[in-house]
């Protein structure tokens, strides 16, 4: 038999046992190590502030609320259809709910002036839609520009979308139609109104994504700092915007001024050329304060609203809160026009939108419902709070002027709402109580113009009987008022099954996936 020696092998019997032991003892160190080191998906001690992070296990996904991007908003990244979107059920019904609002004090705060706007001072229901209109803007602005891929593209995007919001509110809002009960339309271009709800929206939405796509720091949000560090120039600007309106307010003189009355009717003692005099700074009363002084200064008084609500002012009307005849020695402004979406109160309203911004980021930054709720209270409250305050130190409500304390309060309103609605729907899944509501926001804008600025009524009373008097939408009403033996209630009736009728259009829509977007 031939030997085979060891160095024939290349490796001695006692060198392979020495490679074999220190190859255990280095596998051995290695366990070791691992045991030692955390792991990669544990979960740091629980914060206040719980944001989400990458070391941290992916969320629930029945604790993750859906990102919700509007019809037509996107953040540079191409249009994308509203079907293929997860939305936000809670935002759609809150948006449906202030259309709703809207469609409620509109038609029926006639035959209920407690929910019509206020006079001048205070807060009424209806003072309320155009602060949930701005505050749901900026939670969509906040939602939709949370990632962004090309600046210069939002941006251009971010214009064009506000000059289509715009000049369909002159459109619908200029003079050009003219509501129920008139069947004419069109407008006299030397009087046509500049400005409106759409036109205050587009102003606001501009502003609050121009500021979420140029002035958003470019860090990475993992505590309560962190979240401050990184909207603190959004805050920043929010301030200036109310610093700028304070100064405006309580700087400015205003001086004594004339307008002219056209198509009312005076007294014999009275002359169509009325006289306002003022000589003074800081007066928040209707005929001499700044917002007014900016707007006749800018826009002209033939271009302003011509039925302001001051004439509902026991001043004005001898049926105060309601419209109707002047008293006896009334003031000469009380027939002078004002825009209650004029200039310097739509830059105080578009902080409304920086609010509504925050409760966006809040959304997107904290990944439970919980917290969500508890971040979004905490701030709401401060707000109300901050809003009493100014009003107890002689800053008044006053949804006209929008004065700081009526922005405090209001949005700190719109946050609560949102935040139980967002409890109801989006946590407890109360999806059917709500769905028309969700319907009506998932196609607010629509809803909007075809009820809220009576385009379908109008149109509807066109099919008339002999008489204009005897069309669809005033017999109908009229049938429920008789069948309640009251005006009151069978027109609050009336806009009940109204707004139910287009809640109904709208569930239509859906289904057969029609949004209309800008």
């Amino acid at each position: 038999m031939t030997n085979i020696s060891s160095s024939s092998l290349g490796k001695s019997p006692s060198r392979e046992r020495r490679g074999r032991e220190r190859e255990r003892e280095r596998c051995q160190r290695g366990r070791s190590i691992r045991l030692r080191a955390p792991a990669p998906n544990a979960s740091p001690p629980p914060s206040f502030f719980a944001f989400p992070s990458a070391a941290r296990p992916p969320p629930d996904p029945r604790d993750e609320a859906a990102p919700e991007t509007p019809p037509g908003d996107d953040d540079g990244r191409g249009a994308r259809s509203p079907s293929s979107d997860r939305r936000l059920a809670s935002l759609d019904v809150f948006r449906g709910l202030t259309v709703a609002l809207m469609i409620l004090v509109d038609d029926a705060g006639g035959a209920f002036p407690a929910i019509n706007h206020s006079p001048w001072f205070g807060v009424t229901l209806a003072d309320f839609v155009m602060p949930f209109f701005l505050f749901g803007v900026g939670v969509s602005v906040g939602l939709v520009f949370k990632k962004i891929s090309s600046k210069p593209l939002a941006t251009r995007k971010v214009i064009i979308r506000t000059l289509k919001l715009f000049l369909l509110g002159l459109l619908l809002q200029g003079g050009y139609f003219h509501g129920r009960n008139q069947l004419t339309y069109g407008v006299d271009v030397g009087k046509i109104r500049w400005l409106g709800v759409l036109q205050r929206i587009s102003i606001g939405y501009f502003l609050a994504s121009i500021s979420e796509i140029w002035l958003v720091s470019n860090i990475s949000v993992d505590s309560t700092l962190a979240f401050l560090r990184k909207y603190y120039i959004q805050w920043t600007m929010a301030i200036l915007l109310c610093a700028l309106y304070m100064g405006m307010v309580y700087g400015l003189y205003i001086p004594d001024w004339e307008y002219q009355a056209v198509g009312m009717s005076f007294s014999s003692n009275q002359s169509s050329l009325q006289n306002v005099y003022c000589k003074t700074r800081g007066s928040l009363e209707p005929p001499c304060n700044a917002v007014g002084f900016v707007d006749r200064y800018l826009l002209g008084e033939n271009h302003l609203y011509q039925r302001p609500v001051y004439r509902r002012s026991k001043e004005c009307s001898v049926n105060s809160p309601d419209y109707g005849p002047l008293p006896p020695n009334s003031p000469g402004w009380c027939l002078a026009p004002f825009d209650p979406e004029g200039v310097l109160s739509s830059l105080m309203a578009a902080v409304t939108c920086f609010v509504g911004l925050q409760y966006g980021h809040i959304l997107v930054h904290v990944k439970s419902h919980g917290q969500r709720m508890l971040f979004w209270s905490m701030l709401s409250l401060p707000l109300l709070l901050s809003g009493y305050v100014l009003e107890i130190l002689g800053i008044p409500l006053c949804k006209p002027l929008y004065t700081p304390s009526y922005m405090c309060i209001t949005s700190g309103v719109s946050g609560l709402v949102l935040t139980v609605v967002f409890y109801l729907v989006d946590v407890k899944h109360w999806r059917m109580p709500t769905v028309f509501l969700q319907w009506m926001g998932m196609n607010a804008l629509i809803i909007f113009a075809l009820a809220a600025c009576e385009l379908f009524p109008a149109a509807m009373q066109g099919f008339y009987w002999r008489s204009p008097e005897n069309n669809l939408v005033d017999i109908a009403e009229r049938l429920l008022q008789g069948a309640f033996h009251s005006k009151k209630w069978g027109t609050l009736v009336f806009v009940m099954l109204e707004i139910l009728f287009w809640g109904c259009v709208a569930g239509f829509l859906h289904m057969k996936r029609l949004y209309v977007r800008l």
